[in-house]
């Protein structure tokens, strides 16, 4: 449900200091928690990151280059804005042909998967419309999500973490609106009412059967990462006294070093197994929210997760411009 208004306005919680995280070296020394052995530092744990210039990848880039040996993919050397991406491999991996790509994955320790296809003339206002191009251009991420777990496999990486979104069980958003869930949980069966939705559906489903070890024998250990809102800056966009669009903004925020914090748990804790013995883990991308209503019981007790920020405490100022515009009850 909408916590009332007079929680907008209230002080959040102190926001957690910038220290490192318990089990998890800092990420700006640059090496993995193996940490030293013979005087000798040891060999950077090697990292795949597809999307690499694409806006999720760009925001932990820097953080994640220097902790690990990152081998950045994308279908473009240039971000957005033109910048280049240092040592960018530029591959097509919705080609069916994994070998024209598989020397770039060999080696690897673990895969983050953040490759996406976009359908031609979506933008924000469209992107949820369930029209044939919409349909299509899924069908293709759901094709690169399995090229991307079999090459894994293939080539011995240990583990994925593809970046699946909330929405991949956003139908329950709107029994959050009516009162009749609190929470929506990972152990939920994923539900959408959108294609965006279900193609994120798919790939949870797809890693699945490949954390099972029913593909050629070899369980490949799977995180499916249901990132919310990694900006800043939606909070701007959320019209005066529009209490229930802030609420979802406010819930759904990631900042940029939960981010990074999140992306190195997922890659480098050592047990990700369910309670059958399955590789396999959903892990809600939020900050430590005040009004979320997404789970965060997985991060926390799976990989450790301590979020550092609060979306409440963050925008205070902004809450308070929205509330006090809001219709009086």
């Amino acid at each position: 449900m909408i916590p009332p208004l007079d929680s907008y306005t209230r002080r959040g919680r102190e926001r957690v200091g910038a220290g490192a995280w318990p089990g998890v070296d800092d990420p700006r020394r640059g090496r993995h928690s193996a940490g030293l052995k013979g005087g000798k530092s040891m060999a950077k744990r090697r990292v795949v990151i597809t999307g690499a210039a694409g806006y999720v990848g760009q925001r932990m880039f820097k953080e994640l280059a220097e902790r690990w040996d990152v081998v950045p993919i994308d279908v473009s050397a240039t971000t957005r804005g033109g910048e280049k991406v240092a040592g960018l491999v530029v591959a097509d991996l919705t080609n069916p042909n994994r070998n024209q790509y598989r020397q770039h994955f060999r080696g690897a320790d673990a895969v983050i998967h953040l490759g996406y296809v976009r359908a031609p003339g979506m933008d924000a206002t469209t992107w949820q419309e369930n029209n044939d191009a919409k349909f299509w251009a899924e069908h293709q991420n759901v094709a690169l999500a399995y090229n991307v777990y079999r090459v894994a496999l293939e080539e011995g990486v240990r583990r994925v973490v593809v970046a699946s979104s909330n929405h991949a069980a956003d139908y329950y958003e709107r029994l959050v609106w009516d009162g009749r869930v609190d929470m929506v949980t990972p152990e939920m069966p994923p539900r959408s009412d959108n294609w965006y939705g279900w193609a994120k559906a798919a790939y949870e489903l797809l890693g699945f059967v490949f954390a099972t070890g029913k593909v050629d024998g070899r369980r490949l250990e799977v995180v499916q990462w249901r990132i919310g809102g990694p900006r800043d800056d939606d909070i701007e966009h959320v019209k005066p006294g529009d209490i229930k669009v802030m609420h979802r903004a406010l819930g759904a925020y990631l900042s940029r070093r939960d981010q990074v914090q999140q992306a190195i748990r997922m890659v480098e804790t050592p047990d990700i197994t369910d309670e059958h013995g399955v590789p396999f883990l959903i892990v809600y991308g939020i900050s430590g929210n005040t009004h979320r209503f997404w789970s965060l019981a997985s991060a926390k007790t799976k990989i450790g997760y301590e979020p550092q920020d609060d979306s409440q405490v963050n925008f205070a100022e902004a809450i308070a411009a929205i509330a006090r515009r809001a219709p009086k009850t």
